[in-house]
């Protein structure tokens, strides 16, 4: 397709749009995949979540605003927890970690490990929340790539139940600050299998030309097993460390099981080169996370039963093909238990009907937020939905963009998507699935505080994560 002359914020112009949007024949539908489970539309035409009109949290916390709909979230932890312990019932059983980076607050820790689930950190910062929240730090897995000395010595310091090691100056650095304490620390090994996700390149981890991991590759060594059975030969050679077993991840907004079968194979050959080098059999792989959500309608996504299904016949099916013992198996989904149970609510500040080339136009929806509470559009090209959520409209279907208040071209929150053709200021447009990378990815940029974090549950609704205000931002300003 050739490009716009005006850039790729120009193309799709008029009342066209991608190819997968459809006019909707009733603008004032709700999609029920793309929305936390509570939301409704009132009689009214009032947008309600747990019960709870919008136009009444706007009031109360004021906008832009996340709404996290804690009975959602809990459900669908509920459901990863339930699916692989049924999926992996009979072999060596299955553990679920929440990969905190998706979203990390006090009150959601508590309440995936009231749910059973553990957690997955990769920074001092979400360490720093996990402990605050008072989960047991033995259910804590710690990733990262460059993990500080002090990180590292914290997390032994309190107990973590694995570290995922990332380099061999990890190795080395971790290695030595457990000989100091005089502990064994348990790790992973973080192998990179050279399977790239059908996903954006930037949120692919697994190929090979990339940060995280030691490669399988042999290199120029021609050593079977590359770097990853370098790194196992060093763990193993250090009485600091007590391996637990092999982890990988090959990327985020995964939408079929294609990429773990073979990633899967990949990493238990290493596990099959393991034994025959070093007699072991290793009891724990973790096969990362990354499952898809719906952004919009052209996503279809599936249910934690049948991803569960699909990796333990997977595992199962390998581990025999190379006589291994099925190890217990951890998976780490964040954005798919986060994402779908949390909205945006924003204020309508202008509506811009702006002339194009051909005749055609384009109306600009403006809101009270944009990429410094929601940088993936810009960051990723990444779609999204949204509806009116202050009333019911009569107006036609009108294609619009909605953009933020920030001095950017690209601080765009929503690309297309059908909104009443009478939208006006004050009204107030909810976004769904932003409850992954949306508040975690925040930013001050143009010194705009970051929004607040407001849970829903119940007909109540209560601040978990504070709205940062002037105050806030000047406070750190010393000079």
């Amino acid at each position: 397709m050739r490009a716009h002359e005006a850039g790729a914020l120009h193309a799709d112009i008029g009342q066209h749009g991608p190819e997968w949007l459809r006019e909707p024949a009733d603008v004032n539908d709700l999609l029920p995949q793309l929305w936390p489970r509570t939301v409704t539309r009132g009689s009214d035409g009032v947008l309600r979540i747990a019960g709870i009109p919008v136009t009444e949290l706007a009031a109360e916390f004021g906008t832009p605003v996340f709404l996290l709909d804690e009975a959602d979230l809990r459900a669908r932890a509920a459901a990863y927890r339930d699916a692989f312990a049924a999926a992996f019932d009979g072999l060596a059983g299955a553990d679920v970690y929440y990969a905190g980076k998706s979203f990390l607050s006090k009150a959601v820790v508590r309440w995936i490990a009231e749910e059973g689930l553990r957690l997955d950190v990769c920074t001092g910062g979400e360490l720093a929340v996990a402990l605050a929240a008072g989960i047991d730090p033995a259910l804590i897995g710690f990733h990262g790539n460059n993990k500080s000395l002090s990180e590292l010595d914290r997390a032994i310091s309190a107990g973590v139940g694995r570290i995922v090691l990332d380099s061999f100056d990890e190795i080395d650095r971790l290695a030595g600050l457990a000989a100091e304490r005089g502990v064994r620390a348990p790790v992973m090994i973080r192998v990179t299998v050279g399977v790239e996700a059908h996903t954006h390149e930037y949120i692919a981890t697994a190929h090979e030309d990339q940060k995280f991991g030691f490669s399988l590759n042999r290199g120029n060594t021609g050593a079977p097993g590359g770097a990853a059975a370098e790194a196992v030969r060093r763990v193993l050679a250090a009485p600091s460390l007590r391996l637990l077993g092999l982890h990988s991840h090959i990327g985020s907004q995964i939408y079929d099981a294609a990429g773990f079968e073979v990633s899967t194979r990949r990493v238990l050959e290493l596990a099959a080169q393991i034994r025959a080098e070093h007699g072991i059999e290793l009891p724990e792989l973790d096969l990362g996370g990354g499952f898809g959500i719906a952004y919009t309608t052209q996503d279809e996504v599936f249910e934690p039963i049948e991803i569960a299904t699909a990796l333990a016949k997977i595992v199962e099916h390998e581990c025999a093909a190379y006589g291994l013992a099925v190890p217990r198996v951890s998976v780490e989904p964040g954005r798919s238990i986060s994402g779908p149970a949390a909205c945006t609510l924003y204020e309508v500040g202008t509506v811009k009907q702006v002339e194009l080339d051909g005749g055609a136009t384009r109306k600009y929806v403006s809101v009270d937020g944009g990429m410094s509470d929601n940088i993936r559009t810009a960051l990723y090209d990444a779609s999204y939905s949204c509806t009116l959520a202050s009333r019911a409209s009569a107006a036609p279907p009108a294609l619009a963009r909605v953009v933020g208040k920030h001095c950017e071209s690209g601080d765009i929150v929503v690309r297309d998507e059908f909104l009443p053709a009478d939208v006006s200021p004050g009204d107030l447009i909810v976004v769904p699935g932003t409850g992954a990378y949306g508040r975690a990815m925040a930013s001050n940029y143009n010194h705009v505080p970051r929004p607040g974090v407001v849970a829903v549950a119940d007909g109540t609704a209560r601040v978990i994560v504070r709205a940062e205000t002037e105050d806030d931002l000047l406070r750190l300003d010393v000079g």
